[in-house]
């Protein structure tokens, strides 16, 4: 009970925090460009608390934490606005009155806070604790694997593979992973001391038949110094990059049949996710947002109707064109870009129950039965 306490206080604190971000970039964004922002809700359903502001924006905190949502004056164009909202319009304040500049300015605003907050989470870490560097430096190795059968030990160094010199644990995992099968050599420093073990690298098969090279060990991880605040700054850029760089790496893969989208998770691996990382102390919770951050910035960039990328989509045409993309174009796309997410979600929540293992005790169950 205790466990499932921290989980759903740690769920919906990260989440809380992530989708305040992001929808509080828009909410400011809007105010920049002179729009009027009437409600601003955290989380979905009736609202458990909520109040008025002195500009008349409604705030919500709502039950369900799976997101939220800003409200602009004005946001439904001419064609879809009811007679009565027309009525209530506040000249100048509407958003679909605004030149399209301003309009792409307040729903890019919103990835962009999820960017901006990830780079902040990083430099507050780098300058309090310092930022961690995987070494080449063995700290497991599993058991059956080629580093097992070659003889590597904890606390080994791999310097080299056959004669490629290791720059770092990035380059050893890329060099060995496009080896599959390879005889070679590991140079190890061990104890003060230089050896050469012979290895064969194992070989793992993804998705497609495409084999992999394999080792299979765990690295240890060292923390620097704490950082100024500028050089941790600098360090943050570098991170979130880095990430977004890697993270759009691995979804590319995905899609290329390169890796397995089982991987892929949903609200339910970030619940046990938050809750397994907020055991581990403030700092982890902090690095584990700062991940998610980026992603919730990335994925609502991506070019579907329905996030904040497919809207923008639409907005670069228009200022191609010099008029809104058609509302019949516009209904269909966003028709395609809910049924897009709502079956990402479905799959994403059946890959997390699979990796519950709910359906493997479902078919135990009916056996039994």
């Amino acid at each position: 009970m205790h466990d499932l306490i921290r989980t759903l206080l740690a769920f919906s604190f990260v989440l809380g925090v992530l989708v305040f971000i992001h929808e509080l970039g828009h909410y400011l964004a809007a105010r920049w460009r002179g729009v009027h922002v009437e409600v601003f809700s955290i989380g979905f359903g009736r609202p458990l608390l909520r109040w008025h502001d002195s500009v008349g924006t409604e705030w919500r905190l709502c039950p369900v934490p799976l997101g939220g949502y800003v409200r602009p004056h004005g946001f439904e164009g001419p064609e879809d606005a009811t007679e009565e909202q027309k009525a209530a319009w506040q000249p100048g304040r509407t958003f679909h009155d605004k030149p399209v500049g301003s309009r792409a300015i307040v729903i890019l605003a919103g990835p962009v806070f999820n960017f901006l907050l990830a780079i902040v989470l990083f430099t507050g870490l780098y300058a309090t604790t310092g930022q961690p560097h995987l070494l080449t430096q063995v700290d497991m190795v599993m058991s059956g694997s080629a580093a097992a059968v070659a003889g590597v030990e904890k606390g080994d160094v791999i310097t080299r593979v056959g004669d490629h010199a290791v720059r770092d644990a990035t380059d050893l995992h890329d060099f060995v992973a496009a080896r599959p099968g390879l005889d070679t050599t590991l140079g190890i420093h061990r104890a003060g001391g230089d050896s050469t073990l012979p290895v064969h690298i194992g070989s793992v098969t993804e998705k497609g038949g495409k084999s992999q090279g394999q080792l299979g060990v765990l690295f240890a991880v060292a923390m620097d110094k704490p950082q100024s605040v500028p050089h941790a700054f600098v360090s943050a850029v570098k991170e979130t990059w880095n990430v977004s760089v890697q993270t759009l790496e691995g979804l590319w893969q995905m899609v290329t049949g390169q890796h397995t989208a089982k991987d892929l998770g949903g609200p339910l691996r970030i619940a046990q996710m938050s809750g397994q990382v907020a055991q581990y102390g403030v700092a982890s919770l902090v690095s584990f947002m700062a991940l998610l951050s980026i992603n919730l910035g990335l994925i609502n960039l991506f070019p579907v109707p329905i996030l904040d990328g497919g809207r923008l989509v639409f907005y670069i045409f228009e200022a191609i064109l010099g008029r809104p993309v058609s509302r019949r174009v516009q209904e269909v796309s966003f028709q395609v870009g809910f049924a897009l997410i709502a079956g990402l979600f479905l799959f994403s929540t059946f890959n997390d129950l699979s990796h519950f293992g709910l359906f493997q005790w479902l078919a135990s169950r009916a056996g039994h039965g």
